[in-house]
């Protein structure tokens, strides 16, 4: 019996949704296993056996197996061959239901699902998740029109997602200088044209056109449509901008999480950038309305999804959730959170950061490396919970 394949789709359903009884086998090995997995509200069942023990002590392994031969496997590897090899051993010891996820974890990695926040006064607004990131961007669409905000470098899924709704991509909104995940507004704009917008304190040194953003600047579509006005928010990085989408929807990037806040010690200047995200916290986002909903750049987990599985709150219920920062009142207090949160960020940020400025050219092959894994972009890395 040959084994066959399952999608990235298929699995992004299967941990969201319940009603789908499966073990998850990973057979990378422990290390990468420990730095980036399949997360979702409903994988109840997951188990890490890297492939070299199969190949070494195949019959021991098996033995270890200690899954019924009648549950559904499925298994994740690097890149596709390993897991064939693992399922086609778990098919000749009697496991009749084993599937491997075709092209491997990347495409996991890669994956954008959109789920549509709003739609309202001619316009739908839409949440992309990337579970492998951990990360959200949005794409905003009036008329033939759409705009993105934090685009993934998975430039293509955005270009067919407009072109399903009839809509062609004008502006790339970044929040602020990635430094966990490649940005995909470079591609983009080499792509459609697209006009690249960011703040000019992280995007200064950057090789490739841009406009520039300041604080209270308003954009709109090219027929009017909905309000899209930045509002600068420093602090995570010092251009960090957010972004209110006909002043109900606060695009926050990575300074407002719904459990949490953006750390600001990313660009080595730990107690400089921390003074300037207390001012922000204190003077701006204090003074929000509590009913304004919040879309954030990241999520920790899974529990902070509402019942769509999409990633939104209230700027209240926000505050009331990180009681313990927002009710810092003292700027030293903060920077000493900030200091006691604080961990070594990965080496590859600082690489991934030239690449999104233009400085850093690296082939396809190496932006898929240097961009997966889960991001560390909290300031507190296990927030409330």
């Amino acid at each position: 019996m040959e084994v066959q394949s399952y999608t990235a789709e298929e699995l992004f359903d299967w941990v969201t949704q319940p009603g789908h009884d499966f073990t998850l086998l990973d057979v990378r090995n422990n290390e990468e296993f420990g730095r980036f997995k399949v997360e979702g509200p409903h994988l109840s069942k997951i188990l890490n056996l890297p492939y070299i023990e199969f190949i070494e002590k195949e019959e021991e392994t098996v033995d270890q197996f200690q899954v019924s031969k009648a549950e559904s496997i499925r298994i994740v590897c690097a890149k596709e061959g390993s897991a064939k090899y693992v399922g086609e051993i778990l098919l000749k010891n009697g496991w009749q239901d084993v599937k491997i996820l075709e092209k491997g974890i990347k495409s996991w990695g890669n994956l954008l699902t959109p789920k549509l926040v709003a739609s309202q006064n001619g316009y739908a607004f839409y949440q992309f998740i990337r579970p492998g990131k951990a990360s959200c961007s949005y794409g905003l669409i009036y008329g033939d029109e759409m705009v993105v905000f934090d685009p993934s470098r998975n430039a293509q899924y955005y270009q067919d997602f407009a072109k399903k709704h009839d809509a062609r991509i004008i502006k790339t909104f970044e929040t602020h200088l990635q430094a966990d995940y490649i940005s995909g507004s470079q591609r983009l704009h080499s792509d459609t044209g697209a006009q690249i917008v960011g703040h000019q304190d992280d995007f200064k040194d950057a090789v490739f056109e841009y406009r520039g953003v300041n604080d209270q600047d308003i954009f709109r579509f090219t027929n009017e449509g909905p309000e899209i006005k930045a509002i600068h928010t420093p602090g995570h990085t010092p251009g960090s901008t957010s972004y209110l989408i006909d002043n109900k929807y606060l695009v926050t990037g990575d300074t407002v999480f719904i459990l949490s806040i953006g750390r600001p010690d990313l660009g080595g200047k730990a107690e400089e950038w921390s003074k300037l995200l207390y001012k922000t916290l204190r003077t701006k986002i204090a003074d929000m309305d509590d009913d304004l909903l919040i879309l954030p750049g990241h999520y920790l987990d899974w529990s902070e999804a509402n019942p769509d599985n999409v990633f939104v709150d209230s700027m209240g219920s926000i505050k009331a959730k990180n009681a313990n920062i927002y009710g810092i009142a003292e700027e030293d207090e903060f920077v000493r959170f900030i200091e006691d949160n604080m961990r070594k960020q990965p080496d590859v940020y600082g690489e991934i950061r030239k690449v999104n400025a233009g400085i850093l050219e690296v082939d396809d092959e190496e932006q898929e490396v240097m961009d997966l894994g889960k991001n560390e972009c909290a300031a507190s890395m296990y927030g409330q919970k």
